[in-house]
C-alpha cells in the first residue's frame, strides 16, 4: 500500500509516521543549464546539438547522459546516508511533442522507471514532479519555453495536455508503492492567483480517477511561497500535502549581508519559514519542504575564498535543519548532482565533460548568464545603466511587475537580458565543443556523470546524514 496523508503527518500502510528525508534529482530529466552547464533551455541546446553533430549522435549522447547521471552506484550511496526519498523532476517533453500533442511518447518512461525501480531497490521513495509543463507555469528557464512569461495560465489547451499527461503518468504508477506520491506542477506563478486553485482542482480530480491512493503535493503559488488565495480549497482535495520551497537568501552570493547565525538572522530564517506554511498550519495540513538549500563556491571562480564561504553556507544549512527538525518536517534538498555549484555530488573538474567545456564554462561565470545564484560582479557595470534608465523613466508605482517580491527591477532586467538574450548567443557555441566527437568519444563525455569519477560534498553530506537521523 502506498503512503498517505494523516492530519500534518505522513504514514504507512500501518498508520506509522513517515518522514521523507531526501533531495531533487535536479538536471537530469530536467535539463537546467547551472546544473549540467549549458547556456539557455534545454529544449535550445538538443536543437543546437542535433543541428551541429547530427539526429542521431545527439540522441546517443542525450540517452547515455541520462544513463549514467543516476545509476545503482547513486541509489545505494543515497541510501547510505539514510536519506529515503527522492524528488523527480522531468520535462514533459520526454512524454509529449509540441507539434504531435497528446500521442504519448512511450520512451519517455524508459529511464524514469528505471530509476524509481533503482530507488526501490534501495528503500529510496521517488515523487515525481511535472517540472516543465506546456507553455511554462512559471516565469523561469527552468520551465523550458524560452521566455518570460507563464503563458500556462492564458491558454486552456496548455493545462488541458498537462491534465492529459497526469492521466497517462497516474495510470502507469498507480500501483507502485515506492512512488510516494505525485507533485503535478513545479513553482506556478499565477498572476492571477486563481488560476491555480482551479487547475488544482482539475488535476486532483483526474488523478484521482485514475489513481485514488497516492499523495498529491500541491506547490503554492508564486514559487510554491505563496498559499494566501487557496481559501477553503483544500476540504475538495483528499490525500494531499503541500510543498513549500525554502531558500534563504543567506544562501547565495547576493545575500544583502553575511551570515553569522545570530539570534535575528535566524528569527529571519523561522519568520520566513513560518510565513510560508502559515496557511497549512492554521488547517491542520501536511507540509512539504521540495525544494531548499544554499549554494556552494567552487575554487576554481573563488580561489582562496572558497572554504570560507562554504563555511557560512554550510552554517546556513544547518540552522535551517533546525527549524524542520522541530516541525519534524518532510524534505527534499536542492539537489543531488550537478557539476560543482549545489550538488551533494559533483562532476569532477579533470574528467571529459568539465575539461572540454571549462573555458566555456568560466565564460558563462564570468557573463553570470545562469538566472540561478548567478555572480554578476564582473559584469554589473554593463548592466547598471539599463537599470538607471529605467529607473529614472518608469515611476515608483509601476516597477513591481509580477512575480515580485521575489523578483525586483534588477532582477527582471537581469532575466531578459543576460539570461535569455545574451545566452541565446551562447547555444552554438557550447554545441560546436562536440563536433568531430565519435560516439565513443561522447560516451566518454557523458559518462564524466557517472557516481565512480564524481566528487562528494562530504560536509553537506554529513549534514544531511546527522539530521536525517535527527528525526527518526
Amino acid at each position: 500500500m502506498s503512503l498517505k496523508v494523516s492530519g500534518t503527518k505522513i504514514v504507512d500502510a500501518d498508520g506509522n509516521e513517515v518522514i521523507l528525508r531526501g533531495a531533487g534529482l535536479g538536471g537530469w530529466m530536467n535539463m537546467e543549464n547551472f546544473i549540467s552547464g549549458y547556456p539557455g533551455c534545454e529544449f535550445q541546446i538538443r536543437q543546437a546539438l542535433a543541428e551541429t553533430i547530427g539526429e542521431e549522435k545527439s540522441e546517443f549522447f542525450f540517452d547515455k547522459f541520462l544513463e549514467y547521471f543516476f545509476m545503482d552506484a547513486d541509489a545505494k550511496f543515497f541510501s547510505t546516508l539514510g536519506l529515503n526519498c527522492i524528488r523527480l523532476p522531468f520535462n514533459y517533453h520526454h512524454f509529449e511533442d509540441d507539434m504531435n500533442p497528446r500521442v504519448l511518447k512511450e520512451s519517455g518512461f524508459k529511464h524514469l522507471d528505471r530509476v524509481i525501480e533503482l530507488c526501490a531497490k534501495h528503500n529510496i521513495y521517488t515523487i515525481l514532479d511535472l517540472h516543465t509543463a506546456p507553455g511554462g507555469q512559471n516565469t523561469g528557464w527552468h520551465s523550458d519555453h524560452g521566455g518570460h512569461l507563464a503563458n500556462f495560465w492564458v491558454h486552456k489547451d496548455f493545462q488541458d495536455r498537462t491534465i492529459w499527461l497526469w492521466e497517462k503518468l497516474a495510470e502507469h504508477y498507480k500501483d507502485n508503492k515506492w512512488v510516494a506520491g505525485y507533485n503535478p506542477l513545479n513553482e506556478p506563478t499565477d498572476s492571477a492567483h486563481t488560476r491555480v486553485v482551479a487547475f488544482y482542482h482539475r488535476i486532483h480530480s483526474a488523478i484521482r480517477a485514475a489513481d485514488p491512493s497516492h499523495i498529491i503535493f500541491f506547490d503554492g503559488n508564486t514559487w510554491a511561497q505563496d498559499f494566501s488565495h487557496f481559501g477553503d480549497a483544500h476540504k475538495k482535495w483528499d490525500n494531499t500535502a503541500y510543498s513549500i520551497h525554502d531558500y534563504s537568501p543567506f544562501g547565495f552570493p547576493a545575500s544583502h549581508e553575511p551570515y553569522e547565525g545570530t539570534e535575528e538572522q535566524q528569527l529571519r530564517m523561522q519568520r520566513t519559514y513560518a510565513k510560508k506554511r502559515e496557511w497549512m498550519d492554521e488547517r491542520g495540513l501536511c507540509v512539504w519542504n521540495g525544494e531548499w538549500g544554499p549554494v556552494y563556491a567552487r575554487r576554481q571562480y573563488e580561489g582562496d575564498a572558497t572554504d570560507k564561504i562554504n563555511e557560512i553556507r554550510i552554517h546556513v544549512l544547518k540552522d535551517q535543519l533546525g527549524i524542520y527538525n522541530k516541525d519534524r518536517l518532510s524534505w527534499s534538498i536542492w539537489l543531488y548532482k550537478d557539476i560543482g555549484f549545489q550538488g551533494m555530488v559533483y562532476v569532477s573538474t579533470s574528467t571529459p565533460y568539465m575539461t572540454l567545456l571549462r573555458d566555456f564554462l568560466a565564460k558563462k561565470h564570468r557573463l553570470a548568464v545562469d538566472q540561478w545564484g548567478a555572480d554578476d560582479s564582473a559584469v554589473r557595470h554593463i548592466y547598471k545603466p539599463l537599470i538607471d534608465h529605467i529607473l529614472e523613466e518608469v515611476p515608483l508605482q509601476y516597477r513591481e511587475i509580477y512575480p515580485h517580491p521575489v523578483w525586483r527591477l534588477p532582477d527582471r532586467v537581469a532575466m531578459l537580458s543576460r539570461n535569455i538574450l545574451v545566452s541565446e548567443f551562447l547555444v552554438k557555441e557550447w554545441a560546436d565543443h562536440f563536433v568531430g566527437k565519435s560516439t565513443a568519444e561522447l560516451d566518454e563525455i557523458a559518462a564524466s556523470f557517472k557516481f565512480e569519477v564524481c566528487e562528494k560534498r562530504e560536509g553537506l553530506n554529513k549534514v544531511l546524514t546527522d539530521n536525517a537521523k535527527a528525526v527518526v
